[in-house]
């Protein structure tokens, strides 16, 4: 079976994750470094994170087992591609039998780029997705990457997806194999305990996104098959599998998000938040994630002014949560007509009454539980607030459309110009 043949495709690839979680599981990084005969590694963290209770449980535990660590404290909060290069060269400077990411999605997407180019050295655009870059395959087995995360969103410690922005394009863009993939996740509730209630609303939000996207994704069966099983995309479209994980991190969202945001105490609400974002994770990390992400990633390029209060940074930044959940909405009332049925499943799983709603309200169904959501958690209320206007949509637009890594799993085939109108609709929610 070949492209060329134009037969779609039959067949869907799980591609697992390897998870611990329960309080605790950190202090259990330097057995698991010890037991696979690891001397030296590389430690990635943030400036934030390097003096608080993650970094230093992950530390002690890596002491005890008599394992040599070098700290790069250098991760920058939404990574750019000099802060990759910053990360590359520290790993080629220390040459570590592995890596440790103790940080959130940040942390380790700058991980899984130190590992991939300190492993097999290349220009920095040979790996990353194109159209911006040649989107050449890893070429083999990379160090082992024990992933610690910190907040509950990316999911990043179960995909093999590294997201950056390309800064001298304005444009987010990242490099997807999946032997990118960490080798262990520790999820660890008592790493969530400081974080931020603005984070763990942002990130939660992504949480909630990735499942949905996964979920309303074009169905694998309508991609062309590829020639061999290892040109099969990570990104594979909605199948079985993922629907099971996203729908059941959708209603792990409706349950735990607004008590983790308001509760930061609550630790069960903490925990499973972690959790959920790991299950979301496996969804999208099988299916992908479609026009919300894609959209997302101009409103986070091209910021000017916008700062997210309570978030610990002081460059203008745009959450990475945030730029995908302010367009969602306006999304999914756009992709509903293409299959009702799954819209109101995922409406249902966040808790809406779905019973007798027609297909033709599908769209507002899921887009008005998204938004109960938005404004119980005190997120910004459209791209306007983000300082965007009208007058800035058509460079949103462009920046959109070489995301086709994502913008290609849309449910439904759209034009620049109903793109246009989408951002039109997500300036502005209520």
């Amino acid at each position: 079976m070949t492209e060329s043949e134009g037969s779609n495709e039959s067949a869907v690839e799980l591609a697992t994750s390897n998870i611990r979680f329960g309080p605790g599981v950190t202090r259990e990084l330097g057995y698991d470094l010890q037991d696979r005969r690891i001397q030296k590694v590389l430690l990635l963290t943030d400036p934030h994170l390097r003096d608080l209770q993650p970094v230093t449980t992950a530390l002690a535990s890596l002491d005890a087992a008599d394992i040599r660590v070098t700290v790069f404290d250098g991760v920058k909060v939404e990574p750019t591609d000099q802060s990759f290069k910053d990360a590359i060269r520290m790993a080629d400077q220390v040459e570590p039998d592995a890596f440790v990411a103790v940080g959130g999605g940040s942390v380790i997407d700058t991980a899984k780029a130190a590992n991939l180019y300190s492993t097999y050295p290349a220009d920095f655009l040979e790996y990353v997705n194109p159209p911006i870059g040649k989107g050449v395959p890893v070429p083999g087995p990379l160090k082992p990457l024990f992933a610690v995360p910190t907040t509950a969103g990316t999911g990043s410690e179960t995909t093999g997806v590294a997201i950056f922005d390309l800064e001298h394009m304005h444009a987010k863009t990242g490099i997807a194999d999946r032997g990118l993939k960490p080798t262990l996740g520790l999820l660890d509730p008592d790493n969530t305990r400081t974080l931020p209630p603005a984070v763990a609303a942002s990130t939660g939000l992504d949480v909630l996104s990735h499942a949905v996207e996964s979920f309303t994704a074009m169905d694998f069966r309508k991609r062309l098959a590829p020639a061999r099983p290892k040109f099969r995309p990570a990104y594979q479209g909605a199948n079985p599998i993922s629907d099971l994980w996203a729908l059941e991190a959708l209603r792990m969202v409706r349950t735990y998000l607004p008590r983790a945001v308001k509760q930061p105490d609550d630790d069960e609400a903490r925990g499973m938040m972690l959790l959920a974002a790991s299950y979301a994770g496996i969804g999208f990390g099988n299916a992908g994630v479609h026009l919300p992400h894609g959209m997302s990633y101009p409103v986070s390029g091209m910021v000017r002014e916008f700062r997210m209060p309570g978030y610990p940074t002081r460059h203008a930044m745009v959450p990475h949560g945030i730029s995908v959940i302010l367009n969602a909405p306006a999304v999914f009332r756009f992709t509903a007509p293409a299959d009702p049925r799954r819209h109101l499943e995922a409406a249902a799983a966040l808790g809406e009454d779905v019973e007798g709603v027609p297909p033709e309200d599908a769209g507002d169904t899921l887009a008005d539980a998204i938004i109960s959501f938005m404004r119980r958690l005190g997120t910004p209320s459209g791209l306007e607030e983000l300082g965007y206007t009208v007058s800035d949509i058509p460079e949103l637009v462009q920046g959109t459309l070489p995301q086709h890594r994502v913008t290609k799993l849309s449910p439904r085939a759209f034009s620049e110009q109903d793109l246009a109108l989408m951002f039109r609709d997500a300036l502005r929610h209520w």
